[in-house]
């Protein structure tokens, strides 16, 4: 099963890149747990010679990603920031890349602690129209940066729209589409040359495995990437590989439930006394919900709020008081999680950048997981509730 194959989305998760083990008939893909591989003569063998350039198990998770988000190649690593530094290495002293303002801490902290010592130049910006785009871009730019919906404010960017711009000036277009998952969006048929995913997150699902890939259909850009496995060694483990196969075949399913949830915890959470703001495109009067509406499937599994009381002290009286929703790092599982991204996920951007990006101290993120939907309702009105009681002393 190819990435142009026209079977449907469900069944190219269940089948792409994957076979019944030609030896004994396993319907799941083994665990090669090997290091190296015999050779018939040197440099002759069956198409592996050594794991951390290749291992069965990741091919078949490599082509079944690659078929889910239509792209020819698809390149596993062993965490998502481990990606992102390997499109980041193609880039010299001197190239400069566009980001959006509001992303994931650790991709800021790669490029502004890592990269940009090393002379690569970062504009930070809002790109919520293409003219912004334009304007930020010079002669030097090499690479647009854009996470869609966006972490933690979920700001929606138009990626045909951006990618358009870039392509004018040959400029390669890279998309964090961590949030969305393949099954809401698919960057790559809008323009872009390159998605990134945390598999950590949607793609795992199950909050057991720390991982990430690289999909793309340009032939250079998977000649790199290949590279930056082989010469760095940032290749994931063969039983990370078989679980993320494994959390693939039910992505569909799993994101529906994830966005009916996420759907329903944000209609209560705007009517509730106790909260200020709620951020969820699927809010019709949501700045990029026009744009969402048209380039997702759906609208995701995240919401973030800030409280009529924003302060950090009421926020994380609020996440202490949760019992279904657990006060942790990460997102995407199958079970909600709470976190606050000042002092958790975005810790690592300076307080005077965060504020500027629009992040409030007091926000608070939630992963809304596939949980009862009333259950998760109760709970976050419990915890809203438990913010008008006075507040324990010692």
């Amino acid at each position: 099963m190819t990435p142009s194959d026209p079977a449907g989305f469900g069944t190219r998760a269940v089948h792409a890149g994957q076979r019944p083990d030609p030896s004994t008939g396993a319907i799941m893909t083994p665990v090669y747990q090997t290091s190296t591989y015999v050779q018939h003569a040197p440099d002759v063998h069956q198409g592996y010679d050594y794991a951390r350039v290749g291992n069965p198990t990741r091919t078949a998770l490599e082509q079944n990603l690659a078929s889910l988000e239509g792209a020819a190649h698809g390149v596993a690593f062993a965490s998502g920031v481990a990606g992102i530094d390997a499109i980041l290495r193609r880039l010299r002293p001197g190239d400069h890349v566009v980001s959006t303002s509001d992303l994931y801490g650790g991709t800021y902290r790669l490029m502004r602690q890592v990269h940009e010592p090393m002379g690569v130049g970062f504009t930070f910006v809002d790109l919520a129209s293409p003219d912004a785009l334009a304007e930020a871009m010079t002669d030097a730019t090499k690479l647009v940066w854009i996470e869609t919906p966006t972490n933690p404010l979920l700001r929606i960017y138009d990626v045909e729209a951006l990618a358009a711009v870039a392509r004018e000036r040959d400029v390669a277009v890279a998309v964090d589409n961590t949030f969305a998952s393949p099954y809401l969006q698919r960057p790559l048929a809008l323009g872009a040359d390159l998605v990134l995913h945390s598999t950590t997150k949607y793609l795992g699902g199950h909050s057991d495995v720390i991982g990430g890939a690289v999909l793309t259909s340009d032939d250079g850009w998977a000649e790199h990437l290949r590279f930056q496995i082989k010469a760095v060694g940032a290749a994931p483990a063969p039983l990370d590989c078989f679980l993320l196969l494994r959390s693939t075949k039910t992505l569909h399913l799993r994101m529906e439930r994830h966005c009916a949830n996420a759907r329903a915890v944000a209609d209560f959470l705007r009517g509730h006394d106790a909260v200020a703001r709620v951020l969820y495109p699927g809010f019709e009067d949501h700045p990029g919900h026009e744009v969402a509406a048209r380039q997702m499937r759906d609208f995701g599994g995240m919401v973030s709020l800030v409280l009529a009381d924003d302060t950090v002290e009421t926020a994380v009286r609020f996440m202490q008081s949760t019992r279904l929703f657990s006060l942790a790092e990460s997102l995407g599982g199958v079970e909600s999680l709470v976190s606050h991204p000042a002092s958790m996920t975005h810790g690592s951007i300076p307080a005077d950048v965060r504020r500027a990006a629009g992040l409030p101290d007091g926000l608070v993120r939630l992963s809304v997981g596939v949980e009862d939907e009333g259950d998760l309702i109760a709970d976050l009105n419990r915890a809203l509730a438990a913010l008008a009681e006075p507040a324990l002393v010692g």
